[in-house]
Parts: structure tokens; sequence; C-alpha cells
């Protein structure tokens, strides 16, 4: 396998500690530093930070917790009315085709930030994944992040 030198990836390995990087959100007090597209009642939007494609984001409940079983009826309710408009968001604005929508439930299923529960929205789109995933084992973001969460951003505000 051939490798990528990718020296901006190095803040994700550096920067990992045991603080929940979801709950450190609540001591920064700029969004957009942050990424968080919108912010509802239990939970909020955030840009993922190293995205699977353009437009990944994510859906966070507030409250700490690994199991979707002990959320708060009214977080995950919440959490999931949210995915649906962030569905509609992704193929309205970003004109996805598609959207793969996950979560990791525990470190054991995959999951990265496995102590805080988290659903992911990857927009989708015919022939988004070329020889290069497949040969190289790389990922090409081709846009422009920051113009990508300020168009996100912008269609969370006026959805409401």
């Amino acid at each position: 396998m051939d490798h990528l030198y990718a020296p901006w990836r190095n803040e994700y390995f550096e920067g990992r500690s045991e603080d929940c990087p979801f709950c450190l959100e609540k001591k920064i007090q700029s969004d957009e530093e942050l990424g968080v597209i919108f912010r509802a009642k239990h939970c909020f939007g955030m840009m993922n930070r190293y995205p699977y494609s353009p437009g990944h984001f994510m859906i966070i409940p507030y409250s700490h917790e690994e199991r979707i079983e002990a959320l708060e009826e009214e977080a995950w309710q919440e959490m999931s009315a949210l995915v649906r408009w962030g569905v509609k968001i992704l193929k309205e604005h970003l004109k996805a085709g598609g959207v793969n929508i996950g979560m990791n439930l525990s470190a054991d299923a995959g999951a990265g930030i496995a102590a805080h529960c988290h659903y992911h929205l990857v927009p989708r789109w015919a022939g988004d994944t070329n020889f290069i995933t497949t040969i190289a084992h790389t990922r090409v973001y081709g846009s422009d992040k920051d113009a990508i969460y300020r168009l996100l951003f912008e269609a969370f505000k006026n959805a409401e």
C-alpha cells in the first residue's frame, strides 16, 4: 500500500485527550470555530473535522452519554427529527444524491468517540468514489470546507 503524506491529520492524533471533544465545545465561544451548524434544545449539529465527503456532519446530544438507550426520550426524539431535517438540507442545498446515516455505538463497533453517542450524516453522489480510494486507499475532499460550512449553516438557520 502506498502512503499519502498528510501532516494536517497529525492534529487529530496528537490532539486526542481523555476529554470528550463534544463536551469541550461548551467551553469555546465561537460556533464557527467549532463548525457548529445549528443548535436545538437537546442536540446540536457540527461539521466533521475529518470528513468522509464534503458536507459530512454529526448530530450530537448535549448530554454526555454513550448508550442511546440511556438518552432522555426528548433528546432521542429530537435527534431523530434532526436526522430527517439534515437529510433534507443535504439533498436540497448540497444536491446530494443520497445520504449515509450512521452511528457506531461503542468502541467495539468502531466509534472513534465512543463515550458520547452521535449520528453521522454523510452526503453521497453518483460516482463520488473513484480509483484513488480503491487503488490508493486515499480520500479526496474536492470542495472548500469553509464554503460548505457557511452553506449548511445558512441552510439550517433559514429553515428554522
